[in-house]
Formats: C-alpha cells, structure tokens, sequence
C-alpha cells in the first residue's frame, strides 16, 4: 500500500492530524509519497499543517463526533483527492482525570463519540470508497494501553480505547475477503505537546512514567508514525485484525514498581 502506483500517488486521510501523533503520522505518509489529507477540529490548524506538506496535500476542519462532518470528511478527501487507500483513525481527546464519583455522564459519552463513534463512521465510509475503488486497503485505529490495562480515573477513555480495539478485529474478520485489512496501534506514553501541558499542570509525573517503563523512556511521536505506517504497507499484507503495542515494554512488565535498571 505504501508509494505509489503507476503515476498516482495513493491517499491517507489522518484524523487529528494537526499535532502530536497524527501530525507525526501525516508527515511519515507524506514523505513516503502519499499525498495526505490532514483532518483536525481545528481547519486553520489542518490549513497550516498541508502547506507545510507542500502541494498537493489537503487540509478538512471536522469534528468526527458529528456523523455529518465524519462523511463529508471521507467524501472531500476521496473527490478532492481522486481517491482513498488509507484512513488512520487518530482524533482523540484526553480523559478529564478525575475520581469516578466526579466523573459526568455527558463527559463519559463526549469521549465515546469523538474516539469510538468517530471512528466507526469514519472507517464505514473509507470502506464505502476502498471497495468501490476494487483494490483494497488499510485502516489503522489508534487504541492505547488503556485498552488493554486498568488506568485509574480513565474511565471513558479506556472504554472508548477498548471498543476501538474490538470494533478492529470486527471490521478486519468482515473486510478481510474483500482487502481491506483494520489493525490497531495501542500506545504507551507518547511525548507530545499534551504530556506535556498535563506535567506542567500536575496531573502527570513523566518521570515516573519513564521509570515504569522498561525502555525508560516515553515514546516519541515518530515511533508510532512507524508502527502506523507499516501496518498500512505491503510489508503488513498478511496483518490483520491485530493489536500492535508500541510501549517500550510497559505491558510486558509484571512486577511491582520501577523497571530494572
């Protein structure tokens, strides 16, 4: 899926792709020949990103909560650009933090339909133009490891997480026959610009974070660029319906405290 066939460049949709993971993820499709459509909340923020992309990249405000804006977002990209090869379902917001007994049912349902419903809607519709289209796909959801482990005070957000991962096996059991392979990518802790407003405000002690993990580091947001790119590739053409952890070991550790030095 990677490159370019003939001379016409394949196509990625990025959700959230102003900063962060899919502003990281956006710049790796771009600079593997895709051209790029750069979908965020924020159009002005999408507009800046596709002109420092260069030409021929395409900037869409839209709020993947909102059915109407998730399907418009599909169809622009697949008729401004001429067609659809790769959607990476990376908009997300994060959990508020706060103690269950604090936590709103209209906070818990914001998260679900930004992350869950968003992608749902989004990956329905490129699945409409990938199989008009006849040559298959790739659709890569970001989970985390929220999905996959208890993170206290995460509540909506590890839902969320985990309904991604198992609407990505769904999807990839249906669409398998028909070459549309959906994985998921469940990240550790990224260092992106919300790590790091949430240090400064407190509520994230990355420190203690990188001790945690057995890599002892965070993750760069251009680790989990790579991991979306392979799965989106020919080198992943077997790969389907899978959880790729890219944590620096954070799963694998079983014992209390601290990774070993």
């Amino acid at each position: 899926m990677a490159g370019t066939t003939s001379d016409t460049p394949r196509v990625a949709l990025v959700t959230g792709g102003a900063d962060g993971i899919g502003w990281a993820i956006a710049r790796r499709f771009a600079a593997g020949g895709f051209r790029v459509a750069i979908a965020d909340l924020r159009g002005d923020a999408a507009a800046a990103r596709a002109r420092e992309l260069g030409e021929g990249h395409l900037a869409l405000a839209a709020d993947v909560a909102v059915e109407a804006e998730a399907c418009a977002m599909v169809a622009q990209t697949a008729e401004r650009l001429g067609r659809l090869d790769v959607l990476v379902n990376n908009a997300g917001v994060a959990d508020s933090l706060q103690p269950t007994l604090e936590q709103s049912a209209a906070h818990f349902g914001r998260l679900l339909d930004i992350h869950l419903k968003g992608s749902f809607v989004a990956s329905r519709e490129a699945a409409r133009v990938m199989l008009r289209q006849g040559e298959g796909g790739a659709i890569v959801n970001l989970a985390s490891i929220a999905a996959l482990t208890g993170l206290p005070r995460r509540n909506a957000y590890g839902a969320a997480k985990a309904g991604i991962v198992a609407m990505t096996r769904s999807m990839a059991a249906e669409w398998g026959r028909r070459g549309i392979r959906v994985n998921a990518i469940a990240p550790g802790y990224v260092r992106t610009a919300l790590i790091e407003a949430l240090e400064r405000a407190g509520k994230v002690d990355t420190r203690a974070l990188e001790r945690r993990a057995p890599l002892g580091r965070l993750a760069r947001p251009e680790e989990i660029a790579e991991a979306a790119w392979f799965l989106a590739s020919p080198q992943a053409s077997y790969v389907t319906g899978t959880v790729l952890t890219v944590d620096g070991g954070w799963m694998a550790l079983g014992t209390a405290g601290d990774a070993p030095e």
